[in-house]
């Protein structure tokens, strides 16, 4: 039988425009991991994105009468986060060591580590981690933001244009050139034979194609032809599958979001009080 017990988002929302202070809150508490996370790779710093979350937050308890649906609310919170991770961002990259601490089971559960992983793999997957999230840091702010709304977070392509305020091939152009940033960092890593003979003739720009195919950008035809060059070309055929775990790998990096106790209590006391200022006020 079905679970009716518990609202859904779309009764929260519409119990929180009403001035449920309650239905709010617990709105924002099931978005916070996705905010938190999307602060520290926006920012590369734990306090600047328990200052972004918090911030957020807030913003989004004194406009949740304006919103409408027209975007997701977790788009909305997105939207809301980039401009204040524009505020706080103070370096250019992440230290590598703050990111290790991040998702540290996510490279090792990709190459079917866990628990009965040997040492080595449980290192080979650290070092994955560590390249794949210096990588990402690298880029610079405009493809990062793309890449982690579009390869981590999982919005679609529309999803991140509305969120960013661009146009969906904008963003899919900035995407396609952080990918093969990415992708030219954690490869070597991965294990991949890429350095083989190419075959007879030029080879076509394969990671661009394959990037746009992952997009829905390809005809028929074209899809046809690279896999038929993939077929007959072992060096593209590995540059495509480095992407393919590239981005798989990415997609590992964002598990059940789990923000630290002592920032949940932080953005609670933050938000509890400007909820019971707006009830007194």
């Amino acid at each position: 039988m079905e679970d009716r017990s518990a609202p859904d988002e779309h009764e929260l929302i519409a119990r929180a425009r009403g001035g449920d202070a309650h239905a709010l809150e617990e709105l924002l508490e099931a978005q916070q991991g996705r905010v938190y996370r999307f602060g520290l790779r926006m920012c590369g710093d734990a306090e600047d994105a328990r200052d972004v979350l918090q911030d957020t937050l807030l913003a989004a308890a004194r406009g949740i009468g304006e919103f409408r649906g027209d975007a997701s609310l977790s788009s909305w919170l997105y939207s809301i986060a980039r401009s204040h991770c524009g505020k706080r961002r103070r370096r250019s990259k992440f230290a590598p060591e703050r990111e290790l601490s991040l998702d540290a089971e996510a490279p090792e559960a990709a190459f079917g580590g866990g628990d009965t992983a040997s040492p080595e793999a449980v290192l080979a997957g650290r070092e994955i981690e560590a390249a794949l999230a210096g990588a990402i840091a690298e880029l610079e702010p405009t493809y990062r933001e793309v890449l982690v709304l579009r390869d981590v977070e999982g919005l679609t392509a529309p999803e991140v244009a509305q969120v960013l305020g661009l146009g969906v091939p904008a963003v899919k152009s900035r995407l396609h050139r952080a990918r093969r940033s990415v992708r030219e960092r954690v490869a070597p890593l991965l294990g991949i034979p890429t350095e083989v003979p190419a075959s007879a003739g030029s080879c076509p720009d394969v990671l661009e194609l394959f990037s746009r195919h992952l997009e829905g950008e390809l005809s028929a035809r074209l899809c046809a032809d690279m896999d038929a060059h993939l077929q007959a070309c072992p060096r593209c055929r590995g540059a495509c599958e480095s992407l393919r775990r590239t981005l798989a790998l990415c997609k590992a990096a964002a598990p059940s979001p789990r923000v630290p106790l002592s920032v949940q209590t932080t953005v609670k006391a933050a938000l509890h009080d400007f909820l019971m200022s707006e009830k007194k006020g």
